[in-house]
């Protein structure tokens, strides 16, 4: 039987005095307050809080990711706790039609007095980037300095912490090496797909060479174009040439995990390997929900201060376009789109490994 705590109230328990009265503004300080800048106020500090739950997500996430084992019921949690964090990105974002109620000349009443402070300086984003995986190397510069130049104390000790640890990406790269169907009961993936390929691009071949309709100068560009893609299939199936692209900086996972996400992403209907489709699919989700956020966040800069000098130093719009894609995570495992073939051409699996591809599946 629980105890009733007859002290606890409503107001105690989400400590709305403290979050309630933390709304000081910058102009009324300086004696001409802006009735604009408590919206602006509540918008960030709502990011903040919503930050904070992101982290809760994400943080949870890796711990199970950490585990020598991961079974299907952690599967099912993990993807829960993703697609819950793209939810809360869709709210961040649709957060910004608020904030565009505020007109140009309305922000300009107070923004004088918010210099040098910038959203740059959020020191939850910049985890969430981390834990996520966005390298050092991978970022768009700040006005040429470290991103982390700008915290000090506890908060660069942080943030210094969590470039050294292992992120969501480095762990879903070791958990994809791990999964142990890409070459299961004599059934070949990677060299079955590869001759898939081969006869799905030489049928395509014979049926533009043999058209009635297409002249020949169109049959000879159409004819390059599936020979170039004939080259990328082979170059991305080359374990040495993946080997290179990586050290080209051209992508990141390496070439098993990228067989083991396309095998998931092209047999998601076996009943095992639904989770691991909905884990790489929200994943990916993710990327495209903080690169909305993003783009989101540029065209109100663009409405609001046209080509003005952000607040923090940098480049304002400018600065934000470019980490719209650069920051991306995850674009290996969207590019796997790129692979897709139809199921009409998929490689039939033996009925002995389907059955194992079952609810009923076990390591031998």
């Amino acid at each position: 039987m629980s105890e009733k705590n007859s002290s606890l109230h409503y107001r105690n328990y989400l400590q709305l005095d403290k979050i309630l009265d933390a709304q000081q503004l910058e102009s009324t300080s300086k004696g001409n307050e802006a009735h604009e800048e408590m919206l602006f106020i509540i918008i960030h500090q709502a990011y903040e809080l919503w930050f904070k739950q992101i982290l809760h997500e994400l943080e949870s996430v890796k711990k199970y990711f950490q585990r020598k084992r991961i079974d299907e019921e952690n599967i099912g949690l993990i993807v829960g706790r993703v697609e819950r964090t793209n939810k809360i990105m869709s709210v961040l974002v649709d957060q910004i039609e608020i904030l565009e109620t505020m007109t140009s000349l309305d922000f300009l009443d107070f923004r004088h007095h918010l210099s040098p402070a910038s959203g740059f300086q959020s020191h939850q984003f910049r985890r969430i980037e981390l834990m996520l995986g966005l390298k050092i190397e991978n970022r768009h510069q700040f006005g040429g300095c470290p991103y982390h130049a700008q915290f000090d104390g506890e908060k660069k000790e942080e943030i210094l912490k969590l470039e050294d640890e292992e992120s969501i990406f480095c762990l879903v790269e070791k958990w994809l090496e791990r999964i142990p169907f890409l070459n299961l009961n004599g059934f070949d993936f990677i060299k079955k797909y590869g001759d898939v390929i081969n006869e799905m691009l030489e049928k395509e071949i014979y049926s533009i060479s043999s058209s009635s309709i297409l002249n020949d100068q169109d049959k000879a560009l159409r004819i390059r174009m599936i020979e170039e893609n004939k080259k990328y299939f082979q170059r991305f199936l080359d374990e040495s040439e993946h080997e290179k692209a990586i050290k080209n900086g051209e992508t990141s996972l390496s070439y098993k995990a990228t067989m083991s996400a396309l095998l998931i992403n092209l047999y998601r209907d076996e009943p095992i390997l639904h989770l691991p489709y909905q884990l790489l699919r929200s994943l990916v989700e993710l990327d495209h929900k903080i690169a909305s956020w993003r783009f989101r966040h540029v065209q109100m800069v663009e409405k609001m201060l046209g080509q003005k000098i952000g607040t923090g130093g940098s480049s304002g719009q400018g600065y934000l376009k470019e980490t719209v894609d650069k920051h991306k995570v995850f674009t290996d495992l969207a590019n796997i789109a790129t692979l897709m073939i139809s199921r009409s051409y998929l490689p039939k699996l033996p009925e002995n490994i389907k059955e194992n591809l079952g609810f009923n599946y076990k390591k031998e």
